[in-house]
């Protein structure tokens, strides 16, 4: 049995590949599914099955495109609502092609419809060797409970305690755990950097998974939720009714300076794609920086959201079309363009870029004894400010500050920090672009302040 991982790190999300005899299914496919397509091609195989083990909320499946391209059958759990043609699969339904055969788990909790797959290649045995669990059990942690319109979290998390207990828990200790998410994505808040674990070792390792009461881990899993995205339920939408073609998005056109003023003062959103130093050295005024060397599309539908148009400030056209790709993975379509020839076409034309301030901690910490009213600004998840922050920094993480920006003086001078300085930029750029005058980003974030021996309080 061939068993494939496609890892996607910018979205920290994990798809499979599953074929024997010639046919293939794909569990919890990407939005752009050209990748499925070629390496079913390359190891001669027919993907006849596509299965989601939920309707995802952070990002935007290819599951209605990949079956229209193979003419294979979706498989989602009952009650999903789905609007495509699908087969709605309950507790015990199985697939079998080849010496491979599939099990549904009915497994509520991070969903009502959540499945996961037990795997059984048949040449090994009759007993399942590996479980696909979706968003319900992640390494070292458990799907957040939330995500329902209908039910409380407290509720949710009362289902994904039976089905951790009731289900994934009486597998045995050996069956291997591939999830549909690894660490940084926001479906889970402890999730680990390891792309597979087993049932045995995060009955051991999971927080989760300790022995504890089930009044008590529904008090666990609901405590301090981090909000959740604005763009998750939308993306939510989309997947019920199967989003389009990525081939069918627009070809981006060139935008003069001029144009990009006009549509900015219309409402358009500037998003600066560049690296951090190149953002900080000079950028469009009023743009909002998202660089592409990290969580660019999750941290894009948080600040900006599905219901703006957008204007790309790139290195190059390539980085203009990656941009769009990975915006469309979490269903931001309205991309109306790109700056002609970047920053460099900016100035050609007489216009002038804002710098943002950037600051050694060692040049902060004299600033600091300077006693001149600097303030600090921590952007951070609740658990990174729990296990330490700066002393006297105020705390308000990143996909909180737009709501809340009305809770800084914009007459003071802040410091920015966040662990290593990416999403600190970021809200440096919502700063200057709500007219702070007074921003500067702390180089290396806490982790430079930290290796260098300064102040740190926790909570």
């Amino acid at each position: 049995m061939i068993f494939e991982q496609f890892y996607l790190g910018c979205l920290a999300q994990a798809s499979y590949l599953l074929g024997s005899d010639g046919i293939a299914a794909v569990v919890d496919p990407q939005r752009d599914v050209d990748l499925y397509l070629e390496y079913a091609e390359q190891h001669g195989l027919k993907i006849a099955h596509v299965i989601e083990t939920h309707l995802h909320a952070d990002f935007v499946s290819g599951h209605r495109e990949l079956a229209e391209r193979t003419g294979a059958t979706i498989y989602l759990g009952n009650g999903s609502g789905a609007t495509f043609p699908h087969n709605s699969v309950k507790d015990g339904d199985e697939i079998t092609f080849g010496r491979c055969r599939l099990r549904f788990l009915h497994t509520p909790g991070h969903t009502l419809e959540s499945m996961c797959v037990l795997v059984t290649d048949l040449e090994r045995g009759a007993d399942p060797w590996a479980v696909l669990t979706g968003d319900t059990l992640f390494i070292g942690d458990a799907g957040r409970p939330d995500l329902s319109g209908l039910h409380t979290p407290q509720e949710l998390a009362g289902l994904l305690y039976d089905s951790l207990h009731h289900k994934l828990l009486n597998l045995d200790d050996a069956v291997e755990v591939f999830p549909a998410h690894g660490a940084g994505s926001i479906c889970g808040r402890n999730i680990s950097a390891d792309r597979s674990s087993t049932i045995g070792r995060e009955r051991r390792f999971n927080y989760a998974l300790r022995p504890m009461a089930r009044d008590k881990f529904v008090e666990v899993m609901t405590h301090e939720l981090p909000p959740r995205p604005r763009y998750f339920e939308r993306d939510v939408d989309l997947n019920r009714r199967g989003a389009g073609a990525l081939s069918d998005l627009p070809k981006l056109s060139a935008l003069e300076p001029c144009d990009v003023l006009v549509r900015n003062r219309s409402g358009a959103v500037i998003l600066d794609t560049r690296a951090s130093g190149p953002f900080c050295s000079g950028h469009i005024p009023g743009g909002i920086n998202i660089g592409l060397g990290g969580q660019f599309a999750s941290w894009a539908g948080s600040v900006i959201g599905l219901d703006r148009d957008i204007i790309l400030v790139a290195e190059d056209e390539a980085a203009v079309d990656e941009a769009q790709q990975r915006l469309a993975r979490v269903g931001i379509e309205r991309v109306i363009g790109f700056l002609r020839d970047g920053v460099a076409g900016w100035l050609n034309a007489g216009l002038k870029l804002e710098p943002t301030s950037q600051l050694s901690v060692n040049a902060l910490d004299a600033e600091l004894r300077k006693g001149d009213g600097l303030r600090f600004l921590d952007v951070r998840r609740p658990g990174e400010w729990q296990e330490g922050h700066v002393p006297n920094a105020q705390w308000i993480p990143l996909d909180e500050l737009e709501k809340r920006i009305g809770e800084l003086g914009r007459e003071n001078h802040f410091a920015v920090y966040c662990k290593s300085g990416y999403r600190s930029t970021i809200a440096c750029s919502m700063l200057q672009s709500a007219g702070f005058g007074a921003v500067s980003n702390i180089l290396g974030g806490f982790d430079a302040w930290s290796a260098a021996n300064l102040p740190v309080v926790s909570n």
